[in-house]
């Protein structure tokens, strides 16, 4: 009978346990005892690394304290390059991280001006630091040899530097054009930064739980996160006075160098973030780390804390600035609407013989100012835009209708027309040219210069458009401001002068800075000196006339006519017009500035000659008889609550409608605020008024309400 077990097999089995117990045990020896202290040693091991510690950038906060801008934590994802192209296929990696952001909506960076799809070319709208990038890029020394030897010009077309980045990045042509383009659109950017002095590529800026969490669990490689901080905006509106913040171009660098910024600094690029970024950007600090050979970090001590930057207090109240933005926006799109009934109404008689277009309102602006301190109280531009998705949609902003990055507020440039006329008003008075008293015939048509072919017209003689000619009563300087009769200015201006009217209007600020910290247009004073460059003809007689009622070449902005008419309403006497309210540090424990009123500059007169400039602007806005059109909009105020205003039409060529230009301040007995609306192509002052009520009833709403936070109408402490 067998034997199911064979001795023989049996010790062969042995033999070979006991070979492979002895080759563990050896090689256990070996690890434990005469290399244990080396790999002991190897996985004790700690590195001590300082890095720098971001400060927090300082909050934006409203004349009442409420937050407009703040900072909110956020996680970003960067990229350990060496972990990346050390791994087997980096660009299918690329590839992947990238699809994956797609998927969870976030955005990633992505440099390389060059278009997604083809026919590739080069992106018309790229920014000033792409640009830079790009050229940096091209001028690389080992790159330009790369470009030389591989035949490619020294600016090559886009098509030419992604055929060269699929051969010097090696993307497979198992690629798509369109994956192409993005792993090389990442890989450039990653790569252009060690040809220019930039920020550290971040691949994903305050990315989302979603997207972290997936890139966690499918653990690709060179992926890290960290934590940083994102700017969180309070309020939809107001953004052309807030600005955005954005990585340092190189320029930006070379200047903030100076004052120990990092090369990743976020710095203000437009608006309040730009204006104040000595007061918002904090101290960075510094911190050692230590981590063990896997990573972990043991230990973290802060060599130098971080300053967190000082909170910035504006002048603006941003529930008025929010419902002036409103009402600009609804009274833009009731006048719109209004062109567009009457377009129709002309074509179905057949008398619309206008190009398309001639008649649609462009842009409009609305200020608010406190009559006085100067302080911007609102300052409203229309059309506008979203802060917060800014920096993504620059380039559709670029080329969207009406240029809704344009702040017209301060930028926009704009004939007063009859708005200027108190001035003229209080030059003729102050220089003796009329007293209060003067009376002047309106004939329709001031001849005196008609030999020399010029004889300007009133407004009034042709204003039916029947062919019946007509004239204004004999006005004084009170009812020449009523009836806004231009006979009367071009009378007082010819025996002004437009050197006498230029010095008066610098005094109310008009063509002069007005002394906001944002960025602003100074406008001109129509006068000799330059009236080549902007009229591009000899100075006329004829043009101290038009200069008289707001027209020849001079051009405000909406700030520096609501300053104009808070001058006005204070009898002479005009303000700064700075927006910072005061400025608190980081833990608003002490006050760093406090604002002040500040006078710029006075028009010195009797006082009844401003009474009868007054006067003048309160039958404006209260004469229901002589002035339906406006006073239909104020005559039912409250007697608390009265307003002085003046309309202008500014008149911008054959075939061009009208700018319409609104002024007023309230309430008249002791005026408060003073309000400039402009409306592009708005055909008439008076189409204004209805707003500038609004804006008004918003302002003395506002001023009647008080909450336990918030005293009424003062700054919170």
């Amino acid at each position: 009978m067998n034997k199911l077990v064979k001795p023989g097999r049996v010790a062969i089995i042995v033999i070979l346990l006991m070979i492979l117990l002895s080759v563990y045990l050896v090689f256990l020896y070996k690890l434990q005892i005469i290399e244990g202290e080396e790999y002991y040693n190897r996985s004790s091991a700690t590195t001590t690394e300082e890095s720098r510690v971001t400060a927090s950038r300082g909050n934006i906060l409203d004349r009442y304290g409420r937050v407009l801008v703040s900072n909110k934590e956020c996680y970003n994802l960067t990229i350990d390059t060496s972990k990346l192209f050390a791994s087997d296929d980096p660009n299918g990696t690329i590839l992947e991280l990238i699809e994956m952001v797609e998927e969870f909506g976030d955005t990633y960076t992505d440099d390389l001006p060059i278009t997604t799809e083809p026919p590739f070319e080069y992106d018309e709208n790229m920014t000033d630091i792409q640009r830079t990038m790009l050229e940096a890029y091209f001028k690389d020394e080992t790159r330009a040899k790369q470009f030389k030897n591989a035949g490619i010009s020294e600016y090559p077309s886009a098509v030419e530097l992604l055929s060269y980045m699929r051969t010097r990045y090696e993307i497979d042509n198992s690629y798509s054009a369109e994956e192409m383009r993005k792993i090389a659109g990442l890989r450039y950017s990653i790569n252009v930064r060690y040809s220019i002095n930039t920020a550290d590529y971040v691949f994903v800026q305050d990315a989302s739980m979603a997207l972290i969490t997936s890139i966690m669990e499918n653990k690709l490689a060179g992926i890290e996160i960290t934590r940083a901080y994102t700017r969180e905006y309070g309020t939809e509106y107001a953004a052309h006075l807030l600005g955005y913040v954005g990585l340092m171009t190189q320029e930006e660098y070379e200047k903030y160098s100076l004052r120990d910024y990092a090369n990743d600094a976020v710095v203000g690029k437009d608006g309040v973030e730009y204006a104040f970024e000595e007061y918002l950007h904090g101290e960075d600090g510094t911190v050692e780390e230590t981590r063990n050979a896997s990573g972990t970090i043991l230990s973290t001590v802060y060599t130098k804390e971080p300053v967190p930057g000082n909170h910035v207090y504006l002048t603006i109240d941003i529930v008025l600035q929010e419902q002036v933005e409103r009402i600009l926006d609804n009274g833009i799109r009731i006048l719109m609407q209004e062109r567009t009934t009457e377009k129709g109404e002309q074509e179905a008689k057949g008398l619309w013989t206008f190009e398309d277009g001639y008649w649609e309102i462009t842009g409009g602006a609305a200020v608010v100012v406190d009559v006085k301190t100067g302080e911007p109280l609102a300052l409203a531009s229309w059309p506008t835009y979203d802060v917060t998705t800014i920096i993504e949609k620059y380039s559709e902003l670029l080329e969207t209708e009406n240029a809704p990055l344009f702040n017209r507020a301060l930028m926009g440039a704009y004939a007063p027309g009859s708005a200027f006329k108190p001035c003229t008003a209080i030059a003729a008075l102050t220089e003796g040219i009329i007293n209060t008293e003067t009376k002047v015939d309106c004939e329709g048509v001031y001849t005196r210069y008609a030999s020399e072919g010029y004889a300007p017209e009133c407004w009034i003689w042709n204003s039916m458009g029947n062919g019946e000619h007509y004239t204004h009563p004999e006005l004084n300087v009170t009812g020449a401001l009523l009836h806004s009769c231009n006979y009367f200015f071009y009378t007082v201006a010819n025996d002004l002068g437009v050197d006498a009217l230029g010095e008066f209007a610098h005094n109310f600020g008009l063509g002069m800075p007005t002394g906001i910290e944002l960025v602003e247009t100074v406008g001109n004073m129509s006068n000799q000196e330059n009236h080549m460059d902007y009229a591009g003809t000899p100075w006329r007689i004829g043009d101290t006339l038009q200069a008289a009622i707001g027209q020849s070449d001079s051009i405000f902005s909406p700030l520096q006519l609501a300053e104009y008419c808070a001058a006005v309403a204070n009898s002479g006497t005009r303000h700064t017009a700075s927006i910072l309210k005061s400025v608190r540090n980081f833990d608003y424990s002490e006050e760093i500035y406090q604002r002040e009123a500040e006078v710029l500059s006075t028009v010195e007169t009797a006082q009844y000659n401003w009474d009868a400039v007054h006067e003048g602007m309160y039958e404006v806005a209260n004469d229901l008889g002589n002035n339906p059109s406006v006073a239909k909009y104020f005559v039912d105020q409250v007697s608390s609550q009265r307003t002085a205003a003046k309309t202008g039409t500014a008149q911008k060529g054959e075939n061009i409608v009208n700018d319409a230009i609104f002024i007023c301040y309230g309430p008249y007995d002791d005026p408060e605020v003073a309000v400039a609306i402009v409306v592009e192509r708005g055909k008439a002052g008076a189409n204004c008024a209805f707003m500038a009520r609004q804006i008004l009833d918003v302002y003395y709403n506002i001023k009647s309400y008080s909450d336990s936070s918030e005293s009424e109408m003062s700054l919170l402490k």
